[in-house]
């Protein structure tokens, strides 16, 4: 089993002067999910090289076991270091592709033809894509094969604007990760802010928040093994 992990190559946040990047235990948490069930993992950012990490997600009151094992782990480091650039990967001799959030990936992701044509062409290959917290803004653009929006009419969810609102962010973010895929036609249903909430549908798997990044890593190990 081998799975392609997407991170932001994105540091600012918007024109506050501030940092952002991907959210550490939306990569750790799914990280030993996967590593722990034995599956082959390899990281990539549209720039390849070390991605940004939102300072604020390896802040103590954002810390979990996944994080703190992560910050320990030389392997996973390493790797960290040294992520694919986006551009030299495809689903080719892959399993699955599973999208980390972040404010980061609304800038970069979201627009990258690189990324929107991976999701794409995983999805029509028959492979799962799994999306969690902001990462399913980055399907803002994506289509399905008949033109239309990838989520139309389809079950998703994602960072939602009550939280948004409470992080303080919804006049900064570039979108609102709710309404684009409402108004992409998604079925958007949530769970209360910061609750784990996934949904599947298909081969498409999305989660909330960053508490929803290692069921959802684990609902798609469920759609691998079922195959």
């Amino acid at each position: 089993m081998k799975i392609l992990m997407v991170l932001t190559s994105h540091d600012q946040l918007g024109d506050t002067g501030r940092k952002t990047g991907f959210w550490l235990e939306e990569l750790a948490a799914p990280y030993y999910v996967f590593k722990d069930a034995g599956a082959e993992i390899v990281l990539a950012s549209p720039r390849g090289g070390r991605p940004p990490l939102d300072p604020k997600s390896s802040e103590p009151g954002s810390q979990t076991d996944a994080t703190r094992r992560f910050e320990a782990d030389e392997e996973a480091l390493a790797a960290l270091e040294t992520t694919t650039r986006l551009d030299a990967v495809s689903h080719d001799g892959f399993d699955a592709v599973f999208y980390p959030g972040g404010h980061g990936p609304l800038w970069d992701l979201a627009e990258d033809p690189v990324s929107i044509r991976l999701i794409e062409t995983t999805l029509a290959a028959g492979k799962p894509a799994t999306l969690v917290c902001h990462a399913p803004g980055v399907l803002r653009h994506a289509k399905a094969p008949d033109g239309t929006p990838l989520v139309q009419g389809k079950a998703v969810t994602g960072f939602t604007n009550t939280e948004e609102e409470a992080v303080g962010l919804t006049e900064v973010v570039p979108l609102l990760v709710e309404d684009a895929l409402r108004r992409n036609g998604g079925r958007f249903s949530k769970a209360g802010d910061w609750a784990p909430y996934v949904v599947a549908d298909g081969l498409l798997i999305t989660g909330q928040n960053p508490a929803s990044s290692g069921p959802a890593a684990e609902r798609l190990l469920a759609h691998l093994a079922n195959g």
